[in-house]
């Protein structure tokens, strides 16, 4: 999904890497909240939510919020019952 939306390889080299250099600092900020967010029931540090608001408005951090806790939540389910990763 994230090629046809434009996502270069080194992007998605980075992602799976956890690396985000490739990305601009906005984009930086939203994926260290996604990835503080995923182990956790949702807790992010403080700093952690300083960086991300300070480059996104409030509406765009639900948004992100959303989408992360949206794609955890399918995650969780299909590991619990042993769904197939679909390419």
């Amino acid at each position: 999904m994230a090629r046809r939306l434009g996502a270069t390889p080194a992007q998605l080299d980075a992602v799976a890497a956890g690396a985000y250099d490739e990305f601009e600092e906005a984009w930086r900020t939203a994926l260290r909240y996604a990835d503080a967010m995923t182990p956790t029931p949702g807790i992010v540090g403080d700093a952690v939510f300083a960086d991300l608001a300070a480059h996104w408005t409030s509406t765009q951090i639900v948004e992100i919020t959303a989408v992360v806790c949206m794609y955890n939540f399918f995650n969780r389910f299909a590991h619990a019952l042993d769904v197939p990763i679909t390419r």
